[in-house]
């Protein structure tokens, strides 16, 4: 006789469900989705190590970085900046410096070796400063060489002679071609000469100088009682030839007679004497005014500053002190 359960079908394994199956495919997929999404990231590692360290506070663990441990951050000035030492540089030493790595970017620290201790504002004006002067003795340069060419007749006879100092244009007139010996009065064939001095000095602004010298042997003639008397004359003579005609402002001129108290060389050889009696036409191209309005207020609000500045473009660029307050 047949068993009923038998009959009834109630026995026997029915098998795992159906939907098993798809289920354990979807965790396949996933996984491999996420292992795909894994290979194609990058770890961040500041931010690794700033979570490590807020956990390290947190559980109060004080982590401490091994020394040689190279930094992750970046600065633009590393990035900028070649450890090697460039020429010229007021920056001797050019390095990094941290103590936490996990800053997103590091201190960096520049050591200054030389002299000058007025911060990096100070620097920054005593450049731009020195920038604008480089600029302006240029163009007295510039002045100087059209005063050459103009006079390039007179320069290859040797009866004239120009240079420049900072913002200064010095004309040499020597004495042979343009003084008797012993005279103050200027001889009628230099007076062209002159006439092109003029017509460059129209059309330049600043004072003019006109400055007479003679050399160490003493006068003494019912019109000259001594060197002094004789350097003065020649001096006005030749300011009277450039602003006789009104085309330049007498206010513009100052005359001064040095005698023998400037030689440019040695009074011991009769060359050197010949070389030193002359009369020098010296233009003082000013600074321009937003140039020494600069200068004003530097000296007002950082006299440190201002006194370096001040001490650069004396010895750099030749200017006297009184051109620069």
């Amino acid at each position: 006789m047949d068993d009923p359960h038998d009959a009834q079908g109630g026995g026997g394994d029915t098998g795992l469900p159906a939907w098993v199956m798809t289920f354990a495919d979807l965790m396949s997929l996933l996984m491999c989705f996420f292992v795909l999404l894994l290979s194609f990231s990058e770890m961040d590692v500041m931010k690794f190590k700033r979570l490590a360290g807020s956990m390290s506070q947190a559980f109060g663990v004080q982590q401490k970085f091994k020394a040689n441990d190279p930094p992750k951050g970046t600065s633009i000035i590393a990035q900028e900046f070649s450890p090697g030492k460039p020429a010229p540089t007021p920056l001797n030493e050019i390095w990094q410096k941290t103590t936490d790595l996990s800053k997103s970017s590091l201190e960096v620290a520049c050591q200054d070796m030389g002299s000058s201790n007025i911060g990096e504002s100070g620097d920054a004006q005593k450049l731009l400063v020195v920038d604008k002067i480089r600029d302006l003795v240029g163009e007295t340069e510039e002045n100087a060489i059209e005063l050459a060419t103009a006079l390039s007749k007179e320069i290859a006879a040797g009866v004239i002679e120009v240079e420049t100092e900072g913002r200064r244009i010095i004309v040499r007139v020597k004495e042979h071609g343009s003084f008797e010996s012993g005279s103050a009065t200027l001889s009628p064939n230099f007076k062209p000469v002159l006439r092109i001095i003029q017509d460059v000095l129209k059309e330049s602004d600043g004072n003019i100088v006109v400055e007479g010298h003679t050399d160490d042997r003493p006068i003494a003639t019912a019109q000259f009682r001594s060197n002094w008397a004789l350097s003065s004359a020649r001096a006005v003579s030749v300011a009277h030839g450039l602003f006789a005609d009104g085309s330049i402002d007498e206010d513009r001129f100052t005359v001064t007679g040095y005698a023998a108290t400037r030689p440019l060389v040695s009074h011991s050889t009769a060359a050197g004497r010949a070389r030193n009696r002359r009369v020098e036409v010296v233009v003082y191209q000013p600074l321009d005014d937003e140039l020494q309005q600069e200068l004003e207020v530097l000296r007002s609000e950082s006299p440190e500053v201002y006194q370096a500045v001040r001490k650069e473009l004396i010895q750099r660029f030749n200017l006297s002190p009184d051109e620069i307050f």
